[in-house]
């Protein structure tokens, strides 16, 4: 009976373990929800990166909508023509202009009468009749520089009137009311210019302060007066004292004359292509200096820029050009051809200028309408406007043109946003005024209203890549060496307290570098310059010095020390040689500096010296890359399959062969990646650059000068841009430049890492 039951339990024991079940209820629901969370999971990371592609593209298009108008050329919309009946009788047009709400207009006839006049329907409004001596007529008409009021007409008896033109604007029963009116600064009377009564053939007028200049022409004869006004500050009674002004005169008929607003300059064209130019200063002239190089051709046309420096020159020919005074070679100051701008091929018959902006329109004898920018070298329209030559009137807001041909007023509405900006102008040299040759600058604004913006990205590129340069100068040896010690030599116990150290400085904030950077760093720098230079010398040598003897210890001394934790014994030497340096400094500035090095480097080798410079940019971006170079580089390294690395040895090869024969080029893949986003890291970079350097837009790899890079310059100037402007859109174009610049970069990381990936794959 027992063997039986022994035996059956023995049957029991040895029989088929039972069979799981998988389709049970409970089985089949776990499958489902495990099912469900995986594709739950697959729909989360696809439309997680599609949601990232999609706003990265979003953002590309957005700053390419914002910059895309700064490109598109002007439009002008044409009026229905103005018939007025005050305009046959009202005498030969010398001059039209129109006013600020481009709703008043004026017009000057040779007739001695100021008409203003409504734009929108040419309803007459006020007349004002010139006070011409009797029998005098009106033989010629000249203005101040664009944007100034007063104007000047010559007359036939050798005498000038002066007079200004303003607009008065009211809110009468909350009804906006605009007011012209004609006043006479210098008095009514008429001011002497030729004694000897002759007919004043061109003029123009110049107002500084209480300084005003005359000139004006009889035939070849040049007359010049200067008139200065005093105040009696008890009284408050004004004098005023004359003085002509004697100058060399002309050999050939004058067609045109201007003064720059500095009142240094006198330019008289004359003849068919020849302009002199005279230093009203030192009564001299400067130089004749030929116009046009086509024989055939004349100078049919002519006016200043706002600001008074640059003249426009048309000729019969179609063809316009700007000239400035700069400096020669010599150093002299000469009038220089600057840029040139095509029309046609009618002749120009007139060229106004903008009163805002560095702008200008023309119109040729065919009756079309040309709109160009001088800076930025453009021309952005040439319409048919009329069927022949008449005169022109622009708008201070450059946003209406006038007519005024056979009779007619012809109104037109300019659209031109944009024009300063050009692909010349913002990767180019361009001559600007004032400047002796053609740079590179950026400078947005200004606190003078004539002033010529230099929207030049080159500097701001040039900075960026400055600023990463320097940063991964120090940033790229330290952190991938460091990488490769820590994963390679280090013990896992010393690696577990390091790397998370070092991860850790990744999360510092960047303000906090750049204000640390800013505020000490850079004036230590500046007063430790032999040490810091010392200490770059003598780190290495104290590194290698420390090592030879390392290796001549006895082995009794050198087995006490872990394997993997001798990198802990260089802790003193670095601290050692640091202090060492710095200590130093003040000796080695003494003995060889003359005791200020950056005095020494600027005196003696003729370098500029910035306290916020490249250097410290350098040396703070440099240590907030570091982290994310180091990071990536060490996994890279760590994750090289440790049967490689035990196959190099067991093959005979010494552990730094393996490193850089086995180890190093299957993880370079990953080191690069590292040092791709390290470089992306610092190009992208704001904070920093914007507190540790002077924010100069300027071109020049010097160590000792700082940089504006692109990020900085956005962080800067975006908040007070106008949004819509030209300086706004511009600034969004840096945006883009640098969205496109670490897309192009990070396109090519990713082409060379997969392709060392696919050469190294098979070690």
């Amino acid at each position: 009976m027992r063997m039986n039951e022994l035996f059956k339990s023995t049957m029991d024991q040895s029989s088929p373990p039972a069979r799981i079940d998988f389709n049970t209820p409970a089985m089949v629901r776990k499958r489902r929800v495990r099912a469900f969370k995986d594709r739950l999971t697959h729909w989360y990371v696809a439309i997680g990166g599609l949601a990232v592609l999609a706003a990265i593209t979003l953002i590309f298009f957005y700053l390419a909508y914002v910059v895309a108008p700064l490109f598109k050329g002007a439009s002008l919309t044409s009026e229905p023509v103005l018939n007025t009946a005050w305009m046959q009788d009202a005498g030969t047009p010398l001059m039209i202009a129109i006013e600020e709400q481009n709703q008043i207009g004026m017009r000057i006839s040779d007739k001695g009468e100021v008409i203003f006049f409504n734009v929108k329907d040419g309803a007459e409004l006020h007349r004002v009749a010139l006070p011409l001596p009797a029998g005098v007529s009106v033989a010629s008409i000249g203005k101040d520089q664009p944007g100034a009021p007063l104007i000047a007409l010559g007359l036939s008896n050798g005498q000038v009137l002066v007079f200004r033109h303003s607009y008065l604007t009211t809110y009468p029963n909350n009804q906006k009311t605009i007011t012209p009116s004609v006043a006479w600064p210098y008095g009514e009377a008429p001011l002497v210019l030729d004694e000897a009564g002759r007919a004043v053939e061109h003029v123009t007028v110049s107002a500084d302060g209480d300084s005003l200049k005359l000139a004006g022409s009889t035939g070849t004869q040049l007359h010049v007066i200067s008139l200065e006004q005093k105040e009696n500050m008890m009284t408050g009674e004004m004098t005023r004292e004359q003085t002509r002004i004697e100058l060399p005169q002309m050999s050939a008929a004058v067609k045109a004359i201007y003064i720059d607003p500095r009142q240094q300059w006198l330019y008289v064209i004359n003849g068919r292509a020849q302009a002199d130019v005279f230093s009203l200063r030192d009564r001299t002239l400067n130089g004749r200096y030929k116009l046009l190089e086509d024989g055939n051709a004349e100078i049919t046309a002519s006016a200043q820029l706002v600001g008074g420096i640059s003249l426009i020159i048309g000729n019969s020919k179609g063809s316009m050009s700007q000239w400035f005074m700069a400096r020669d070679t010599d150093g002299e100051q000469r009038l220089m051809r600057i840029r040139d701008f095509k029309m046609g091929s009618a002749p120009i018959e007139q060229i106004k200028a903008e009163q805002r902006r560095k702008g200008f329109i023309a119109l040729d004898a065919s009756g079309k309408l040309g709109v160009f920018h001088s800076t930025a070298h453009r021309t952005l329209l040439i319409d048919k406007v009329t069927d022949g030559p008449g005169i022109l009137a622009l708008s201070p807001r450059a946003n209406r043109v006038l007519i005024e041909s056979a009779g007619k007023l012809l109104p037109l509405a300019l659209d031109n946003p944009h024009p300063e900006v050009s692909w010349s102008s913002l990767w180019g040299k361009v001559w600007y005024e004032n400047y002796d040759e053609p740079k590179y600058v950026w400078q947005s604004t200004a606190s003078n209203s004539d002033f010529e913006p230099k929207l030049s990205l080159a500097p701001l590129t040039y900075g960026t890549l400055k600023a990463a340069f320097y940063a991964m100068l120090l940033a790229a040896p330290l952190a991938v060496a460091a990488a490769i010690y820590t994963a390679y030599f280090m013990a896992p116990g010393m690696r577990r307290k390091v790397k998370p150290v070092i991860e850790l400085m990744e999360a510092m904030p960047t303000v906090i570098l750049g204000f640390f950077a800013g505020l000490f760093l850079a004036p230590y720098l500046e007063g430790h310059l032999p040490g810091i230079f010392s200490l770059l010398l003598l780190t290495p040598i104290g590194i290698l010095l420390a090592g030879f003897f390392w290796t001549r210890l006895p082995d009794s001394l050198r087995l006490r020390v872990p394997d993997g934790w001798e990198g802990a014994i260089l802790i003193p030497v670095v601290l050692l040689v640091g202090w060492f340096s710095l200590s130093m400094s003040p000796h080695l500035e003494s003995w060889f500096f003359g005791g200020d090095m950056s005095t020494w480097i600027r005196d003696q080798l003729g370098i500029t010296y910035d306290q916020r410079n490249a250097l410290v940019v350098g040396i703070a971006m440099g240590f907030a890359v570091i982290p994310n170079i180091y990071s990536i580089a060490e996994d890279a390294v760590f994750s090289v399959p440790r049967s490689l690395t035990l196959g190099s040895l067991a093959l005979g090869a010494t552990p730094w062969q393996t490193l850089t024969r086995v180890v190093i080029l299957t993880a370079s893949p990953g080191i690069f990646s590292a040092l791709m986003i390290g470089m992306g890291r610092a190009v992208g970079e704001t904070m920093i650059v914007l507190m540790a350097t002077g924010n100069t837009p300027i071109m020049d790899m010097n160590l000792f000068e700082g940089m504006r890079t692109l990020a900085a310059n956005v962080a800067v100037e975006m908040p007070e841009s106008e949004v819509g402007g030209s300086h706004y859109r511009v600034l969004f174009l840096a945006a883009l430049v640098l969205l496109m610049f670490t897309f192009v970069m990070n396109t090519l990381a990713e082409l060379i890492r997969q392709r060392l990936r696919k050469q190294y794959s098979a070690l």
